[in-house]
């Protein structure tokens, strides 16, 4: 089966008071820059990676490992991880020391002022950029459902927004964000990047901030649509779903299946209502493009990779932890729990806190229902 692996952005924050802090610098420092942790846009956060993998237990296990080294390193300097899209608590954020991100910073003025989300990306391999390309044209249809399969960031800066997913709001904000028009070819996506960069409104290909993206380092596509999840078991389920989905496209394009004609407007507004009901509403058909029970839009998705799934060994599995997201709910609902039971909402980032690197939280019975199938050693 065809490798993947995930990159996790983490808040930075305070265990006491919830705030997040600018202690990237210093985690690193005391870290040894590992090659598994790295800046982000702003120095209250860490981005952490896995390795390429071949299977979700491998996965998982290097999630978990990734999270407890940044925990570490945070424990070190007075502070925590946390497994959560946006601060629940407002803040005034600090860039990280960098050339690029400082010109970013003039550019995009407030836009780049309050842009402290943390994300999932998933990286799947791919043979070639031509396999890359076929690949993006006949996902796209199918990646709204993973903001609210992710969403764990109701709240923003002091505000409960009703959303379940905001930073999908917050991360709009960019010029080049959200889902593009099919590329037809390999050639063709690379001059859609550069006809963007002539334009003078970004500054490189990696503001290509799309929702899936040939990635530039990696023989790899890159999904990048879902918040951070709170459970680490949530993340490898997003990404054994991400990973068979670009299989099921290679399939598509080998056997001659056109991609869906679906409007970017229509996608925009798929991607919206999934940020703002997340598992808890509606969510748009993928196919149909009318609106559903979650659930419903959820089973399409899983009909869809079946056939990948089941080739890769994951469908039991992977039927069994998706009904108990569904029945849980995701990173969202355990925030606004934790704000509910009292304390404001310096609780919700607490309880994220508690719960990134954990094997047997209360709340994180996806991660610790898939355990056993965990390697040890």
């Amino acid at each position: 089966m065809r490798t993947f692996g995930v990159e996790e952005e983490l808040l930075i924050v305070d265990p006491s008071t919830g705030e997040p802090v600018a202690l990237a610098d210093r985690m690193l420092a005391v870290a040894g820059r590992p090659a598994d942790m790295s800046h982000e846009f702003k120095l209250e956060q860490v981005e952490v990676q896995t390795a390429p993998c071949r299977d979700h237990d491998e996965l998982l296990g290097e999630l978990f490992a990734g999270r407890r080294i940044a925990d570490r390193a945070a424990r070190s300097c007075g502070a925590r991880v946390a497994a959560i899209a946006t601060s629940p608590l407002e803040i005034a954020t600090s860039l990280t020391p960098d050339e690029r991100f400082a010109r970013m910073a003039q550019e995009f003025a407030l836009t780049s002022r309050e842009q402290l989300t943390c994300g999932l990306h998933v990286h799947v391999a791919v043979s070639s950029g031509e396999e890359g390309v076929a690949v993006l044209d006949r996902i796209r249809d199918w990646l709204p459902p993973f903001i609210a399969l992710s969403a764990n960031s109701p709240y923003w800066f002091g505000a409960d927004t009703g959303y379940a997913s905001y930073r999908t709001q917050a991360w709009n904000r960019w010029p080049t964000s959200g889902p593009q028009e099919p590329y037809g070819s390999a050639a063709a996506y690379r001059e859609r990047i550069a006809a963007m960069i002539r334009t003078g409104s970004i500054l490189d290909e990696g503001m290509a901030y799309f929702d899936a993206r040939l990635s530039r380092r990696h023989p790899t596509v890159e999904i990048r649509i879902a918040d951070v999840p709170l459970a680490a078991g949530d993340s490898a389920l997003l990404a054994v779903l991400i990973r068979a989905l670009v299989e099921t496209a290679s399939r598509e394009a080998d056997d001659g299946v056109a991609p869906l004609a679906t409007p970017v407007a229509v996608l925009r507004l798929a991607a919206w209502r999934a940020s703002r009901s997340g598992l808890g509403g509606d969510l748009v058909h993928p196919i149909d493009g009318v609106r559903v029970p979650a659930a419903d839009a959820i089973q399409a998705l899983l009909e869809h990779v079946k056939p990948a799934l089941r080739d890769a060994g994951e469908l039991v599995r992977t039927e069994l932890s998706l009904a108990e997201l569904l029945a849980r709910g995701t990173g969202e609902r355990a925030q606004r729990d934790a704000v509910a039971a009292g304390g404001g909402l310096a609780e919700a980032v607490k309880m994220a806190a508690s719960h990134t690197v954990t094997r047997d939280g209360s709340w994180d019975d996806g991660a610790r229902a898939t355990l056993s199938f965990v390697r040890r050693g």
